[in-house]
């Protein structure tokens, strides 16, 4: 059953709820939510050591691990503890669905190896070169005991210019995606009408998505100055060993808390799920 779904505009001030209210699931669940990013950052690693084929089929899932991070984000409002499970729900529907939510994945996967390859062509390798000459002269100021900031040799233009280049392509094709994936789990829709109105929803309400990013961006800096202050002050203390295991536990609860405020700029962009005040009484686990 497709529930009947709404576009809307939202305030641009919308976007920084969603950060807060993406906080505020991870503050209800920490262990449930943690715990899925965690799975999937050993995913992500698995992926280093296997062959090109089975690192092909893993991007194709991307889109799915997204909504079952919206779908563990509905379960936690509900009161309910975010299992794995989310991440197969979206292909257990029917079987339409399950054919349509692979067609996005396999076609994401395309696209964005597709739009990568190709810029390697365009730069002539460029960006690669460059970008293994500023990674061995990391490692050799590391291996030399560490050098200062102003004694590691200036990185190639190339190396900006390429990342910025492929930063926009990824921009580019996650804006289709970003909805998509709920729109044919919970509205029912086909590949491209899903593709469409993610497309058009992004855009409709672009100012609450940059507003969104830039909040994003904005905690990525605290969570850095937070963190130098911290490594500061473990280190009088002789707490230095502890630093490690604390930075990947902020890194994985950012991560976390990112990808569940996906589920709130669904809900905003398409008027679906839980009225605006759900936050305000949070419900009983059960």
């Amino acid at each position: 059953m497709a529930l009947t779904l709404h576009l809307q505009n939202v305030p641009a001030a919308n976007g920084l709820l969603w950060v807060r209210h993406g906080f505020k699931i991870v503050q209800r669940a920490p262990l449930g939510m943690i715990g899925l990013f965690s799975a999937l950052m050993l995913l992500n690693l698995l992926t280093l050591a296997l062959p090109a084929p089975l690192r092909f089929l893993l991007l194709a899932t991307m889109p799915l691990f997204s909504l079952g991070f919206m779908l563990a984000s509905h379960l936690v409002l509900q009161g309910k503890r975010p299992v794995p499970s989310v991440f197969i729900a979206p292909l257990q529907l029917t079987s339409e669905r399950r054919t349509t939510q692979l067609v996005l994945g396999f076609s994401f996967a395309l696209l964005t190896i597709g739009g990568l390859l190709l810029m390697d062509q365009l730069d002539g390798g460029a960006f690669g070169t460059a970008l293994d000459k500023f990674m061995d002269a990391m490692t050799a100021a590391s291996q030399e005991g560490g050098k200062q900031p102003a004694e590691l040799p200036a990185p190639d233009p190339a190396l900006f210019s390429g990342f910025m280049l492929r930063l926009a392509w990824i921009a580019l094709i996650s804006t289709p995606y970003w909805h998509a994936p709920a729109l044919v789990h919970w509205g029912g829709q086909g590949a491209l009408q899903a593709l469409f109105s993610s497309t058009l929803g992004v855009w409709r309400n672009r100012g609450a998505f940059a507003v969104y990013m830039l909040g994003w961006l904005g905690v990525q800096i605290v969570a850095s100055l937070a963190g130098g202050m911290l490594s500061a002050a473990f280190a009088l203390a002789g707490l230095s060993a502890l630093l490690p295991l604390l930075g990947i536990i902020a890194m994985y609860a950012l991560g976390s808390a990112f990808y569940a405020s996906l589920y709130f700029t669904f809900v905003d962009c398409f008027m679906f799920g839980a009225p605006k005040d759900v936050l305000a009484h949070p419900p009983q686990q059960s």
